[in-house]
């Protein structure tokens, strides 16, 4: 395609902007011109994500629009944001978007959109685009007003969500840091010209460790828990830390069995708004459910969030050994589908059938399990009050 793009303005008479031109020695023109003259190939061979990025000023917006059209903007009047979307949508195809896009705070969905942050706006607009009926879908001041560690994981969520539904998406940015996390086919430069082409690559790794943390540290989570905010206090508590910052955590509960088996379950599973679309929460719990299985306990997690069982369902180190069902009242799980007429919330069981991880790690984590050999035998927990227990399991995630 050639491109021979020309924006013309007429320059201020006015004696303010003449003082101005005296002042900064500005010679005088009735009109200020910008030019662009070039050839652009993007379609030279298949792609998925695109990213137009360069300083402001350079002309990405107007470039933007020459090559794909304006971009989609959207209004937000409804009482919460998922009334805001088109109405032929269904609840499946918003909370599958969202979800895509690391907007997984479900009390968040109810609110409008005037009193979310910054980030969850950045989210869920992502996720009307990606509904949208655009081809390509172009985003302008792509990530611009959040928080850059938000950009590198939202960037990251939406490229999967894109190449996964096969279509096509381009970004308009001032920032380079997104590069590595967007993944893109093709970069292109206004400021130079110039065009880079790029296999996908995948997502630079990350260094987190796990530790277990005293009872308190819930109330980081609690909000943004998707069932409840509420957790047992006899629940152990750990956090999936990236570098110094909280990302995840895990509620973990010994679970009373009849016979000798030692189960441990998953009571609550959270990840920070911030860090929501990497799958860290997954990471977490594989972790700790190796490290349980190290010292001879099971370990078990009861999802009733549809994008959880379906995540735990696709694993390789996950069984389902009960499916979507509902807890009756004062009763135990039927094994009914989600769709029964029994009280409660629907949820599914699976029990961690990968490899064990590190028996000397294990320990260190979570100290020494009780062994459990006796019928109702109860395993010993640490005290509520401890700070930071000194063993830490170091990981990378890719």
């Amino acid at each position: 395609m050639r491109i021979d793009l020309s924006v013309e303005t007429p320059v201020s008479a006015s004696p303010r902007a003449r003082q101005l031109e005296a002042l900064f020695d500005v010679p005088y023109r009735p009109v200020s011109r910008s030019e662009w003259h070039g050839s652009l190939d993007l379609d030279a061979e298949p792609w998925h994500v695109g990213l137009i990025v360069g300083p402001s000023g350079v002309g990405k917006t107007l470039l933007s629009q020459r090559l794909f059209g304006e971009a989609r903007t959207y209004e937000w009047s409804g009482a919460s944001v998922i009334d805001d979307f088109a109405p032929e949508l269904s609840m499946e195809q918003i909370a599958s978007a969202c979800q895509a896009v690391g907007f997984n705070t479900i009390p968040a969905w109810l609110r409008p959109y005037a009193v979310l942050s910054n980030g969850e706006k950045f989210r869920v607009e992502l996720a009307r685009h990606l509904l949208s009926d655009a081809d390509p879908i172009v985003v302008d001041e792509f990530s611009s007003v959040v928080d850059r560690q938000v950009a590198k994981i939202a960037s990251h969520a939406v490229q999967k969500y894109v190449r996964r539904a096969n279509r096509r998406f381009v970004a308009v940015a001032c920032h380079y840091d997104i590069v590595d996390w967007l993944q893109p086919d093709w970069v292109f430069e206004p400021a130079t010209w110039n065009v880079h082409r790029r296999p996908p690559q995948g997502r630079p790794s990350l260094e987190c460790s796990i530790t277990q943390e005293p009872y308190a540290i819930w109330r980081l989570f609690a909000p943004f828990h998707y069932l409840t905010s509420e957790l047992n206090r006899a629940a152990r508590c750990f956090v999936l830390w990236v570098g110094d910052q909280p990302a995840a955590f895990a509620g973990m509960l010994w679970r009373p069995h009849s016979g000798t088996r030692r189960i441990y379950g998953l009571s609550r599973l959270v990840t920070l708004p911030d860090w929501q679309g990497l799958g860290l929460a997954f990471v977490l719990s594989d972790r700790l459910a190796a490290l349980y299985k190290a010292q001879g306990a099971d370990y078990h997690t009861y999802p009733a969030h549809p994008s959880l069982i379906r995540s735990f369902d696709r694993s390789e180190v996950w069984q389902m050994v009960k499916r979507p069902g509902r807890y009756a009242q004062g009763s135990r799980m039927s094994a009914t589908s989600s769709s029964g007429h029994f009280g409660g919330r629907p949820n599914a069981v699976f029990r961690y059938v990968g490899p064990a991880g590190d028996r000397e790690e294990s320990l260190r984590l979570l100290g020494e399990l009780a062994g459990g050999a006796s019928a109702g035998q109860r395993p010993r927990r640490p005290a509520q009050g401890i700070g930071r227990r000194s063993g830490r399991a170091s990981l990378r995630t890719q």
